[in-house]
């Protein structure tokens, strides 16, 4: 299958066991939903923050000590399954506009959805890599249980938002890069998606998109070009990387779309295939999008992707 690129430019306009800290109450992780604590035991680089996560009213995540999966379990397992990854650049996971709706529109497709709670550089850990220790023991899991919730070990898909792009086309582009010493069984487990979709996401932090709060959050104020380029996406890109989605705004004014032009760019060479849509106008953090804008058409062209692409049923 040879790449493709779509440039689609629209001129029309218009009792929880985490015990997380609600402000104001407005949004919460539904307690029905089951979760999973991603590291059994002793969890790599620790300690990280102490006491009760923070959820702001808008569903934005801070003070992560309990890296796990949030599952939305659809009544009739079509076999895919989807990591779903928020951003917030590295600060804060933004569940309540990006994983959380998303994954919730994939249960009613019949898709078991995970969403990705991920340990933040920037709290106490002794590494900043830690959120992509987070996502590869995450792939890993949610491959060990395929059987339990009825998924297709080679249908595991990883969805990415901003920052939370980045950490899913990095996790897809080094599923076989050791960033921890194992612990256990699972750990001997692939932890390479089968396909990526990455939405309005951060690529790159090499000049001259080395500005956002993701690549200050990983790397620092200062930082070498040789770091800015093991953490920069596009120069991770091998012909092992699963098939890609990419969509996003030209009017982005946190992640320019140069972001993914450049991991496009990157595919095509190394002849993996890929399928990027880029809208007129849509900004960044519109997660499914707003009905009626043109963002709002990425779900069912993600959907219709990943069925030719043998993924979604």
């Amino acid at each position: 299958m040879k790449p493709l690129i779509v440039l689609m430019i629209l001129l029309f306009t218009s009792e929880n066991p985490y015990k997380a800290q609600i402000s104001e109450q407005k949004f919460q992780i539904a307690p029905d939903l089951e979760q999973i604590d991603l590291w059994a035991g002793k969890m790599p680089d620790g300690s990280g923050p102490h006491g009760a996560e923070i959820i702001t009213s808008k569903g934005s995540l801070t003070h992560v000590s309990k890296p796990r999966l949030i599952v939305h379990q659809p009544s009739h397992p079509n076999g895919t399954a989807i990591l779903v990854i928020s951003g917030g650049g590295y600060a804060h996971i933004e569940l309540g506009k990006e994983s959380t709706p998303t994954a919730s529109w994939l249960q009613s497709e019949g898709v078991t959805a995970f969403e990705l709670i991920y340990r933040l550089p920037q709290e106490n850990w002794k590494t900043a890599d830690v959120p992509f220790e987070d996502a590869q023991r995450a792939i890993r899991l949610i491959r060990s249980l395929a059987q339990k919730y009825k998924i297709d070990e080679d249908k595991i898909g990883v969805l990415g938002f901003s920052a939370g792009g980045h950490l899913a086309g990095f996790t897809a582009a080094q599923p076989h890069k050791k960033l921890y010493s194992p612990i256990d069984t699972i750990d001997s487990i692939s932890a390479k998606p089968d396909f990526a979709g990455l939405i309005y996401p951060v690529i790159s932090m090499l000049p001259p998109n080395n500005k956002t709060h993701s690549r200050k959050s990983i790397l620092g104020d200062t930082s070498s070009v040789s770091k800015e380029t093991a953490f920069s996406v596009e120069k991770q890109v091998s012909s092992n990387m699963p098939v890609t989605f990419i969509a996003q705004a030209l009017d982005d004014p946190i992640s320019s779309f140069d972001n993914s032009l450049l991991l496009y760019s990157s595919l095509r060479q190394v002849n993996v295939p890929a399928e990027m849509h880029l809208f007129q106008t849509g900004g960044h953090g519109w997660g499914l999008g707003k009905k009626g804008s043109p963002v709002a058409a990425w779900p069912e062209l993600f959907k219709t992707w990943a069925k030719d692409n043998g993924f979604w049923k």
